[in-house]
């Protein structure tokens, strides 16, 4: 297995543990909330606890997308001022070296 496979599997498990965390946060909401209201009929707490739980995942999802999008905003940012910055150090190597050549041709030339 090579590396690109292993941190696919990795990414995979990952996604499988954060979506089987998420859907407990949401079943034991679900329950708390269904909890307080003790008028409800065992039919209705399930649907009710189905429903949480299906709006709990929802919202995770939306907020996972959400923050993935701006990590990629971010990162689009940063490495387009990384070579911004890089070019500069560049040309001011460059610049410096020709200046530093410069100086030591004169002196040779005044020496």
């Amino acid at each position: 297995m090579n590396t690109g496979d292993e941190r696919t599997l990795v990414q995979q498990v990952e996604g499988h543990l954060l979506l089987a965390a998420a859907r407990e946060q949401g079943r034991t909401a679900a329950a708390r909330v269904a909890d307080r209201l003790g008028w409800l009929t065992d039919t209705q707490r399930d649907d009710l606890e189905r429903h949480f739980e299906s709006e709990y995942l929802l919202m995770a999802r939306t907020s996972w997308r959400r923050t993935a999008e701006r990590a990629e905003e971010l990162r689009h940012a940063y490495e387009s001022r990384y070579r911004t910055l890089r070019k500069r150090l560049v040309a001011w190597g460059v610049l410096g070296a020709a200046l530093l050549a410069a100086t030591g041709l004169l002196a040779l030339a005044a020496g």
